[in-house]
């Protein structure tokens, strides 16, 4: 079988080098009607199609890319080395500078609190991050403040946690008007040497009763800034709080409550300033309502046909 196979294979070698033959040999009109001629029978006979059909195989597996796929290539390896710096951007990401310094800044609850020397750390400042409790545990939510390597403390956060009241109290019910902050926790900053800005040395000089001499002692005191919001009073378990105490916490909660529900939310708003311009449009709209009531009254007044006696003492109505 295998020697029939291979006989035929000659046979149709020996046709294809005929035709070869043929138009290198041969010229003009009778050539070319002989070339057709022959291409015809070689078309009609099945197994020349095959002998044909297997030397384009042969062909194509030899098949190299060109221009088209090169330039494919190339893209694959540009898309590839953009993919990788997106991927770096979001390992690294960069956003505008010191923006949340500049909000703290514009807005007059947080102004007082940042401290010139809270300024460098507040650059550092890359992100402010809300969490709520999960369903079935109690009210609560934390505000994270997502901070660059820096000089001053190795934390990478700093938390803030409010505890919530979410139910009315049942010895008084009717004076429940939503969920209120009941308390909140801080977190410990680790500090690096010598860079605790809730800190400051002071000296003062000591003048000995019995000898008069006068020595100069270094002491370690509280410091203003922004960072003693991560510090609020301990409340008791009693409750009783000290009123400077209280004022802080009822400080406290305000800020708490105006981050996670106004500054945060729309953050770049107070950036640009137009959530500032609106606060203060919502006055203003207040004041000159007041303004053109005065305005009215003083017009009356200065009206020169305007009679005082008219408005005290009305025409009563005569009956016919």
């Amino acid at each position: 079988m295998a020697d029939i196979y291979n006989k035929e294979q000659s046979e149709l070698d020996q046709d294809l080098d005929d035709v070869e033959e043929v138009e290198e040999e041969e010229t003009g009109e009778e050539t070319k009607i002989k070339a057709r001629q022959l291409t015809v029978q070689m078309m009609q006979n099945p197994q020349i199609l095959a002998a044909l059909q297997e030397r384009l195989d042969e062909e194509e597996s030899e098949w190299k890319p060109d221009e088209e796929d090169e330039i494919s290539e190339e893209l694959k390896e540009k898309t590839k080395i953009e993919d990788e710096r997106k991927d770096k951007e979001k390992e690294d990401p960069k956003g505008i500078p010191e923006f949340w310094l500049t909000v703290f800044k514009k807005v007059d609850l947080f102004s007082d609190m940042v401290q010139e020397h809270d300024e460098p750390i507040l650059k550092r400042l890359k992100y402010i991050k809300v969490k709520f409790s999960d369903a079935g545990q109690p009210m609560s939510f934390v505000l994270e403040f997502h901070f660059e390597p820096n000089e001053y403390f190795t934390n990478e956060v700093l938390t803030k946690t409010y505890r919530m009241r979410s139910e009315p109290d049942d010895s008084d019910p009717f004076s429940f008007d939503g969920p209120e902050i009941m308390g909140c926790t801080g977190c410990q900053i680790d500090w690096k040497k010598g860079k605790n800005v809730t800190l400051k040395m002071i000296k003062r000089k000591q003048k000995h009763k019995g000898r008069g001499t006068v020595r100069t002692v270094t002491k370690t005191v509280s410091n203003d800034s922004f960072f003693n919001f991560f510090a609020p009073p301990e409340v008791p378990e009693s409750g009783d709080l000290d009123d400077d105490s209280e004022a802080i916490l009822a400080a406290d909660f305000e800020i708490g409550h105006f981050l996670h529900e106004y500054i945060i939310p729309r953050s770049v708003l107070y950036f640009t300033g137009e959530a500032i311009e609106d606060d203060d449009d919502d006055y203003d709209e207040e004041g000159e309502e007041a303004d053109e009531e005065g305005e009215e009254e003083g017009d009356e007044e200065n009206d020169p046909d305007y009679d005082p006696k008219k408005d005290q003492n009305p025409a009563e109505c005569k009956q016919q």
